[in-house]
């Protein structure tokens, strides 16, 4: 499983989901898409247009990808359980 999360530095929602996924001993790929030329174009492709971060994507074998666009903890905390993603 991949967890790629794509951010900003100033946002406060981004803080907590590095916080809940770091706490969980998860390993993410962290794209900021203020820095990285393209990425914001990249992000949206995979959300929908949406321009909202973070957005959070689990991707890997034999499942089908899952977004997560300015999840709460308990949102996070639940893909994390229901994708079985441990550290």
């Amino acid at each position: 499983m991949v967890v790629t999360v794509y951010s900003t530095s100033w946002c406060p929602d981004c803080t907590r989901s590095r916080r809940v996924l770091t706490n969980a001993g998860i390993e993410f790929a962290e794209i900021d898409i203020e820095k990285i030329p393209g990425a914001e174009d990249e992000m949206r492709a995979h959300n929908g247009g949406s321009g909202k971060v973070p957005t959070i994507l689990f991707a890997g074998n034999n499942i089908e990808p899952v977004i997560l666009i300015e999840p709460s903890d308990a949102e996070l905390t639940d893909a994390l359980n229901r994708l079985s993603v441990h550290a």
